[in-house]
């Protein structure tokens, strides 16, 4: 009878990924392996030798199945790893990416050179990865976290309540800045952070598979130019940041000088930095108020 180890199982998978040109196969492979074991990666290198049973090859075939059918690794496992946490996820709310990681470190950068509690709003949360991140990693701070989806919002609050940090976010359903109250939450913020919707109307035609069918549209589409949401922002910042404060946001790879421009016009900002991820395109823009 032949019995599968986790070692021939990694021999096996991570090549049949390859052809079907699944993203970081070895990554992945490991990660529907660790999943169907119930163990955590690190553990498959200490157990290659470890025999599957058949209801767990069963599960794993399956798992692979869907994942060759291009479903995103993360949704299938239900977690992602961000900025050293990691984080659930669903069809409900956008994947994480390793270029957000930038946002999240300039923001807690930009914390760290501040004085007294300092209060945040992080628009278009999705999965909370942004609102947890800087919380785990600035202690000081109050966060406000908005989005327009119930459904996401309730991933978020799973992720704020892994890391025990219910006192710290508050999670708030509605769009933009609407839902704060101004009175009760914040008068203005010492940060504002968001990762809006930017891929533009023909940009969507042109995802990935497993990008356009299992990732929400609402997280995704910014309009015909990628820009709407990041015009209300911008056009509502001067009432909602602090002089002082910091608007910090991811952007598309091509957006970098029209951007600039919107946030020039409203000549309220003192300092604009576009900055470059780590593939060399526009991926963060910091705008310091007057």
């Amino acid at each position: 009878m032949n019995q599968w180890t986790i070692k021939k199982l990694l021999d096996w998978m991570v090549p049949y990924l390859q052809e079907k040109n699944i993203e970081a196969p070895r990554l992945t492979a490991e990660m529907l392996i660790s999943f169907a074991l119930g163990m955590k990666r690190i553990e498959l290198y200490m157990h290659f030798d470890k025999v599957l049973e058949p209801d767990t090859l069963s599960t794993l075939r399956e798992l692979v199945k869907r994942c060759a059918e291009n479903e995103p690794v993360q949704y299938i496992v239900g977690s992602c790893e961000f900025y050293s946490l990691t984080l659930k996820v669903s069809p409900e709310c956008l994947i994480p990416r390793p270029e957000t990681e930038l946002l999240v470190a300039r923001a807690i950068e930009f914390l760290r050179t501040r004085k007294n509690a300092q209060t945040v709003c992080d628009l278009c949360t999705g999965s909370g990865c942004i609102a947890v991140a800087i919380a785990k990693n600035f202690k000081n701070a109050k966060i406000f976290a908005t989005d327009i989806c119930d459904k996401a919002l309730t991933i978020a609050a799973e992720n704020v309540n892994r890391y025990n940090l219910a006192d710290k976010i508050e999670l708030l359903c509605g769009d933009l800045f609407e839902p704060v109250i101004r009175q009760i939450d914040a008068e203005q913020f010492d940060l504002i952070t968001a990762n809006p919707p930017y891929v533009t109307t023909e940009q969507m035609k042109q995802l990935d598979d497993n990008v356009k069918k299992y990732e929400p549209n609402i997280a995704l589409h910014g309009g015909d130019d990628g820009l709407d949401i990041y015009r209300r922002i911008i056009d509502q910042t001067d009432a909602n940041l602090k002089p002082g404060g910091a608007l910090i946001m991811e952007i598309g790879y091509t957006q970098g000088p029209d951007i600039k421009q919107l946030l020039q016009a409203r000549n309220i900002f003192t300092e604009i930095k576009i900055e470059k991820d780590f593939n060399k395109n526009d991926r963060i823009v910091t705008a310091i108020k007057n």
